[in-house]
């Protein structure tokens, strides 16, 4: 995909919505424009069984029931719901959470607020592929521990953990594991029956849905998971997530999420040809090594270009390539990934790291125009 001239391969940061998602929204807009919680007429009524149906979809992209669906504003608010619900409503069993140095911000920000309220966190290492320590994360373990909060795959990498084994251990401790599942919704096919998740938060702009829309999903049953609120005043959601639902932004994540549950197979096939001619090709400049193990999303490659600063090489395609130094959430920042060096990068190292993340829309056309224009950028560069 490209636009102003440019080739979009920031993917991981934010996808377009898909136009059989906008078609499905636009009714939502104008003529079914009904509050969801109107419950005496039918533009209510028609809202509300759009929400329901939504949130069916969600609910069988990842193989859970759709009671076990909450809608939130995205990922970040879905992420402190849980992070914080847990901590208040099992205090009394205990006050140690467990995450990783390589989380997205939005669980490591919220886990470091929880700190200045005298919660324990406990941030596990990763070794040089970006992959949880089993014997750290099992040592980590105390009588308090009451969540395990490990993403499905990282932002920045690509790095999938191995979720079976940190469920395996978390069930054997009777602890809650959270799977932040941002990055990984739409790249690959997830089942948290499979994976043995207990919550599960998602966002629709990461998998060709809007921005502004999220999920959370909470088991119900071995073991029912409760939460206290985040926002009250009016009870919606199950009294989790109060105010009035944003029925367009649900149907066209509910519209996504169907879209996913049938073509991410088949995308990613596609994808993972496009990435491997990527880095094939990319690894032909001298100095350039991928970061990140074999276990890594079909679209995401994270390179460093030795002697290089990515900040730089950047400005000399600004226009042309859109990719990235870090998660997009962190790139107003001007400190190294907190990613690369928890992999143990040096901070040079860590600075001469670029993302590219591929999409449904990328072709090889757009590959063949960013290798060149990374070639002829760093070539200026040296």
């Amino acid at each position: 995909m490209a636009a102003f001239n440019s080739v979009y391969l920031d993917y991981n940061a934010t996808t377009p919505v898909d136009e059989r998602v906008l078609q499905e929204m636009l009714p939502y807009f104008t003529e079914r424009f009904g509050n969801a919680s109107s419950k005496t007429h039918a533009y209510g009524w028609l809202a509300a069984d759009a929400v329901d149906i939504a949130r069916a979809q969600v609910a069988q992209l990842i193989n859970a029931e759709k009671e076990e669906i909450i809608f939130t504003s995205g990922a970040t608010e879905a992420i402190n719901m849980a992070i914080k619900g847990v901590a208040e409503i099992y205090k009394t069993k205990g006050n140690h959470i467990i995450t990783v140095a390589t989380e997205h911000k939005a669980v490591l920000d919220c886990c470091a607020s929880l700190e200045k309220k005298g919660i324990a966190v406990t941030y596990l290492p990763v070794n040089k592929n970006g992959e949880v320590d089993m014997a750290a994360l099992q040592n980590a373990i105390t009588p308090q521990t009451i969540l395990i909060s490990v993403m499905l795959a990282n932002n920045e990498t690509g790095v999938i953990q191995n979720l079976k084994k940190i469920s395996a251990i978390a069930k054997a401790n009777n602890i809650i594991l959270m799977s932040d599942a941002t990055q990984a919704i739409g790249k690959m096919m997830v089942d948290v029956q499979e994976l043995g998740i207990d919550i599960f938060p998602l966002s629709a702009h990461k998998f060709y849905g809007p921005k502004g829309i999220g999920a959370l999903y909470i088991r119900r049953k071995k073991p029912r998971v409760i939460l206290t609120p985040l926002i009250e005043g009016g009870g919606h959601e199950k009294n989790l997530r109060s105010g009035t639902l944003n029925v367009p932004g649900i149907v066209g994540m509910g519209m996504a999420a169907a879209l996913a549950y049938n073509e991410t197979k088949s995308n990613a096939e596609k994808i993972l040809l496009l990435r491997n001619k990527l880095e094939k090709k990319l690894l032909q400049i001298e100095g350039a090594k991928i970061n990140g193990g074999n276990s890594r999303l079909p679209n995401t490659t994270n390179i460093t270009f030795s002697g290089i600063n990515s900040a730089e090489l950047i400005k000399h395609f600004a226009g042309k390539l859109a990719v990235a130094t870090g998660s997009a959430c962190t790139s107003a920042l001007p400190q190294p990934s907190h990613v690369l060096k928890a992999m143990g990068f040096s901070e040079a190292d860590a600075y001469s790291s670029v993302r590219f993340s591929i999409g449904r829309y990328t072709t090889a056309k757009d590959i063949e125009n960013a290798v060149a224009t990374m070639k002829n950028a760093i070539s200026k560069l040296k």
